[in-house]
């Protein structure tokens, strides 16, 4: 049931209010002065405050003035029968909602209350999806080199200048943009994405800068451009490595002057936009090679950031493996599983190519066709769990070494080939695709090694 505070001098308001509010199934608070209605909230959470404006005391304008400071959400709607336009507009400007002249119309009352809730539940859920987004795009670590990583984001994102992110395919460069425009003072204004690499090159100048009506075929009505969506916020231009040297001179334009035209118009349109751009090429090498203007490296690269591959911040690995973990069976519904020490072990020798990506999608394919509770090493692929993290290198000052290189290579592929089909239950087809060897091949080294099952 959703409340609502009535503050009012005139106790004859506050019931009839009480009548018809709680018909229409609303749970009613009371308050006769400003005074009382500053220590009720700060006990009950009213869902909408009706408040009059002239009160013995601290007026309504005053209350409301206290009221937005120590809760910016909180709907109120002003009611007064000595209304004004001049003192409708600084209750707006206050942060009421609404503003009702009495005497009080039912109508009104009632649209206006409806009016307001339908706000709140839209601030209310575009709370939570911030919160779930920041969430999902949280920069997951604690080593050395995310700890400088998270430190160089706090000191940048303050400012407003152009930043470069470099790193590999996967390392999660698009969290950085992300935690740089959330620690920003832009963070309430749009965070537009384009993905550079994607796009062809004959429709990015209309991605990017939107088109008039009749720009081009097939273009039956104007539309913005990510320019124009980012307006007051962020914009973030991944692989931008990959966008064309014509792209490249309009960005040039629009990072120096804050302007642009719409493919098909001739209307300049002015924009405020952080441009962050990210690239997993060595631009210093694109440039020597003439595939990226210098001018615009030169522009954007304010402030650098270089993204760790996370085969240089390995101490993360546990904490990411918990983390999607918990992500991906909460998505499918399924029991949180857990990760043998052996199989973590397992995952944190591996190099990782792919890097955070490769991780986050393994873990997703654990998660869905691990039978078990827990993942062991027999579940991760055949890449990864051949990797012993255990193993050592033997002692030789204590081994007897064989003779010649010849003899020591016979001794190591007879013990490696034992292994091998014992972890196979010495199922030769199964043995042989798994080492690359062709089948006939293996059945000869097995012949002339003489192995046999044991």
């Amino acid at each position: 049931m959703k409340s609502i505070l009535i503050v009012d001098d005139e106790n004859s308001i506050r019931q009839s209010l009480e009548g018809i509010l709680e018909d229409e199934g609303f749970r009613t608070l009371f308050a006769a002065t400003g005074e009382e209605c500053l220590n009720l909230i700060q006990i009950e959470d009213p869902d909408l405050i009706l408040l009059d404006i002239w009160m013995p005391g601290i007026d309504g304008l005053e209350t409301l003035k206290k009221i937005k400071q120590t809760r910016p959400q909180q709907l109120v709607v002003m009611m007064s029968g000595h209304g004004s336009i001049e003192t409708a507009v600084k209750a707006t400007r206050l942060g009421a909602f609404d503003f009702i002249e009495k005497p009080l119309s039912l109508e009104k009352v009632l649209l206006s209350i409806q009016n307001a809730m339908k706000i709140g539940q839209l601030v209310a859920e575009n709370r939570a999806l911030k919160e779930k987004i920041g969430h999902d795009y949280q920069m997951i670590g604690n080593s050395s080199a995310i700890d400088q990583l998270k430190q160089q984001i706090k000191m940048a994102a303050p400012s407003a200048g152009w930043v470069l992110i470099s790193g590999e395919n996967g390392t999660g460069k698009e969290l950085v943009a992300r935690a740089i425009h959330q620690q920003s003072t832009r963070s309430e204004k749009p965070f537009i994405e384009i993905n550079c690499a994607a796009i062809p090159e004959e429709l990015i100048e209309s991605e990017l800068f939107g088109h008039e009506k009749g720009a081009f075929t097939g273009a039956t009505a104007a539309r913005k451009g990510k320019f124009d969506q980012a307006n007051g916020g962020t914009l973030f231009l991944d692989e931008i490595g990959d966008m064309s040297l014509k792209t490249q001179a309009k960005i040039l334009r629009i990072l120096q002057e804050h302007k642009f035209d719409r493919v098909g118009g001739n209307r300049t349109i002015e924009v405020d936009v952080r441009v962050i751009a990210a690239t997993n090429k060595d631009l210093q090498k694109e440039i020597k090679s003439g595939e990226f203007r210098e001018d615009l490296f030169f522009r954007l690269n304010v402030l650098p950031f270089q993204v760790p591959p996370l085969r240089n911040r390995k101490d993360d690995i546990p904490r990411l493996c918990n983390h999607f973990l918990r992500f991906f069976c909460g998505k499918e519904s399924r029991e949180i599983k857990s990760i043998s020490d052996e199989a973590l072990k397992a995952l944190i020798a591996y190099n990782w190519p792919g890097n955070v990506r490769e991780l986050k999608n393994l873990i997703e394919r654990l998660v869905i066709m691990t039978p078990g509770k827990t993942i062991n090493p027999s579940d991760l692929p055949l890449g990864i769990n051949q990797i012993n993290p255990q193993r050592e290198t033997p002692d030789l000052g204590s081994t007897v070494l064989p003779n010649s290189y010849r003899e020591a290579k016979e001794v190591f592929e007879k013990q490696f080939l034992r292994e091998k089909l014992r972890k196979n239950d010495w199922n030769v087809s199964k043995t042989a695709e798994e080492i690359g060897l062709e089948r006939s091949n293996l059945h000869r080294k097995i012949k002339n090694h003489q192995i046999e099952p044991s």
